[in-house]
C-alpha cells in the first residue's frame, strides 16, 4: 500500500516455483486492460482530469506500453472507484485455501527501487488482508499517503520505520506495532539506513 516507481520488470507474481512469474510486457497489458474495462464509458480525457494523471500516460499505459509509477497507478484506481490490487493482482493466482506456505505467497512486486509485497492471507476478495512488505532505505510516500475505509495495524519486523498518522509522526522499532482508522491520512519513511521488513493487517483489504 505504498508509493514509489513501477518500472518495466513490475509484476504479481506468486514466490517460490508453485506459479511460473508473470512476463513483465503481460503484467502491464493486463494492467492496462483492466484499466479500460474499469473506465467504461469514462473518456480517457474524463479520467486524467479526474485522476490527476496525464491523458496520454493513460493511452499509453493502457496499450501495455510505458513506466508507470505507483503513485499514478494509485491515483488512476482512486479515480475509477477501485483499490491498486484491482488493477495489479491475478485472481487466479495463489493458494485457493486459507492455508499459505512461505512458497505460495503471492508477491505484488512495486519495482526493484521500490516496496516489495508479499502477500499472507491468500488473496485480496476476503474481509481481511495480511501483507509483509519490504521497504528500501530511504523510502516515503510522504508527498501521496494513503487514506481509506477500514482500520489498520502495522508491526515493525526488523529496523524501525517512522509511520505518520494524521500529521502526527510516530517512530516504531522492531516489535513496535500501531494501530489506527485508515481513513485518516497515513504514510511511511524509512530512514534507519537499512531495509525495514513491517507487517501490516488491513480490513477490509485495500490494496
Amino acid at each position: 500500500m505504498l508509493d514509489h516507481s513501477l518500472p518495466p520488470d513490475v509484476h504479481p507474481a506468486a514466490s517460490g516455483d508453485s506459479h511460473p512469474p508473470v512476463s513483465p510486457e503481460d503484467a502491464i497489458t493486463r494492467v492496462g486492460n483492466r484499466i479500460r474495462q474499469a473506465r467504461d464509458t469514462m473518456s480517457v480525457k474524463r479520467l486524467a482530469d479526474v485522476s490527476g494523471i496525464s491523458a496520454g500516460l493513460i493511452s499509453e499505459i493502457e496499450r501495455g506500453k510505458g513506466n508507470p509509477s505507483f503513485k499514478t497507478l494509485h491515483a488512476i484506481a482512486n479515480a475509477l472507484g477501485l483499490r491498486i490490487g484491482d488493477l495489479v493482482d491475478d485472481d487466479d493466482d495463489g493458494p485457493k485455501s486459507g492455508l499459505v506456505r512461505r512458497h505460495e505467497r503471492k508477491r505484488l512486486d512495486v519495482g526493484q527501487e521500490g516496496p516489495d509485497w508479499e502477500l499472507l492471507s491468500p488473496n485480496l476478495r476476503g474481509q481481511l488482508e495480511v501483507l509483509e512488505t519490504s521497504l528500501p532505505d530511504g523510502f516515503s510516500n510522504e508527498s501521496s499517503p494513503f487514506q481509506h475505509v477500514g482500520e489498520e495495524c502495522v508491526v515493525v519486523q526488523r529496523s524501525s520505520v517512522e509511520i505518520s498518522v494524521g500529521g502526527v509522526l510516530y517512530l516504531l522499532d522492531e516489535g513496535d506495532a500501531i494501530t489506527y482508522d485508515a481513513a485518516i491520512p497515513h504514510w511511511y519513511r524509512n530512514n534507519s539506513g537499512a531495509t525495514a521488513v513491517v507487517l501490516g493487517v488491513v480490513t477490509p483489504p485495500s490494496f
